[in-house]
């Protein structure tokens, strides 16, 4: 009889671990994850529309070109290279917030730069100088 037991006793407790374990599993399954997953159905967009924001960049000066680095209205810089002054650029995105900024550098002794969102300028600076250098930022539109 014991040599039984001496055989038996670790196949047992191996298989009443794992039952334990079955039933537990089982059961924390049915308390925590008895709720269905919520689905929500195809073309139930309940989001009101609202006006897209209009940013437009300006730069201006005395010099015939300018190098220009901004933002877009993803948050990705763009480089414009020369561009013959006076340049603009109007972006319109949905996005509920943008942060755009604007770098530009002129071969005039003049140049300025102007963020404009929806119709209200945000920022403005000008610089004088050999080769001016200017930035526009706005926090948040």
């Amino acid at each position: 009889m014991i040599t039984v037991v001496k055989r038996v006793w670790l196949p047992v407790l191996i298989v009443a671990a794992l039952a334990i374990g079955f039933v537990s599993i089982s059961y924390l399954r049915s308390v925590f994850g008895s709720d269905g997953a919520v689905v929500t159905p195809v073309g139930s967009d309940t989001a009101e529309d609202f006006n897209p924001t209009v940013v437009t960049y300006e730069v201006f000066g005395t010099g015939g070109y300018a190098l220009i680095n901004y933002t877009d209205l993803e948050g990705l810089p763009q480089r414009t290279g020369r561009v013959s002054l006076p340049w603009t650029l109007t972006l319109e995105t949905t996005i509920p917030s943008v942060r755009p900024d604007l770098l530009a550098q002129g071969n005039g002794e003049f140049i300025g730069c102007r963020v404009t969102v929806d119709g209200e300028v945000e920022d403005e600076r000008t610089a004088e100088g050999v080769n001016a250098a200017t930035y526009c930022l706005v926090k948040a539109a």
